[in-house]
């Protein structure tokens, strides 16, 4: 990787010493999903295909100028979304985008509408209030809950198995929040309808607003995150059982309960 782009390119959307090591945190989210794009980009620049190793944790803060907690936040964030596989003891590489079998439907790419200039005119969104992002995601999740049951495949449920997993083993709330976020992706995505699935992508991107983020961040708990990490089980039992009002009240469970902490509102 050319060591002095990438260190432009990311400094030039950081603020000041953000993402460098010391007192200051990894970053914004925004700063992070730069980051995840870049090495992305960089190593699609590379000629790096699906299956290559990608290089350590280590060696890309001092490519790319940056701290390893920057780089370990960003991995996570492509982990989740379906970019790469971190096998323990081996490294991280590169996955081959997943490609719909004979019997499914084909399902846009939801996890590039979170990479910033991947979905046109998302990227322009406004930072939408806490209190609007939960009222729609209330109103039309948990009715989603039927589609899925309808739909979802093996497939399906092995992401969504993939993102319960990642989320017991996130170390941090940002961490968690990515793998949160993967998860009611997955969910959505095995609706099968891309109407549906356009349409809760500017939710997504309404998540990564500052004030979405910093209010998720001062409500977070070790406590609130297990709270969570159940909710989620249940739901996905559910759908995995066929059981859409079972999943159906599990939802509207967790978006209350996630309203409630946020919020202060059941």
């Amino acid at each position: 990787m050319s060591h002095n782009r990438l260190v432009r390119l990311v400094w030039g959307m950081a603020d000041d010493n953000s993402m460098t090591d010391g007192p200051a945190t990894h970053g914004s989210v925004t700063q992070r999903r730069t980051l995840a794009a870049l090495i992305l980009a960089e190593s699609e620049r590379n000629g790096a295909g699906a299956g290559t190793r990608l290089p350590t944790e280590r060696q890309l803060a001092v490519d790319l100028g940056v701290s390893r907690a920057a780089i370990r936040h960003a991995m996570a964030m492509l982990q989740a979304e379906g970019h790469v596989s971190r096998e323990v003891g081996r490294g991280t590489f590169l996955r081959r985008p997943a490609v719909a079998g004979p019997d499914e439907a084909p399902v846009p790419d939801s996890a590039a509408a979170s990479v910033p200039g991947a979905a046109p005119g998302l990227a322009e969104s406004g930072d939408y209030a806490p209190a609007d992002v939960m009222a729609v995601r209330r109103l039309f999740e948990p009715t989603a809950m039927s589609l899925v049951v309808a739909w979802a495949t093996a497939r399906d449920f092995a992401e969504m198995d993939r993102c319960l997993r990642g989320g017991e083993r996130a170390a941090d709330h940002d961490e968690f929040e990515v793998w949160d976020a993967a998860l009611h992706r997955s969910i959505i995505a095995a609706t099968r309808s891309p109407l549906l699935i356009r349409l809760y992508s500017e939710v997504e991107q309404a998540r990564h607003g500052r004030m979405w983020g910093d209010l998720k961040r001062r409500s977070a708990s070790a406590g609130r995150r297990d709270e969570y990490r159940r909710d989620h089980q249940e739901i996905v039992t559910a759908l995995r059982q066929r059981d859409a009002d079972r999943a159906t009240v599990a939802m509207r469970t967790h978006l209350a309960r996630v309203s409630r902490h946020l919020l202060g509102t059941g």
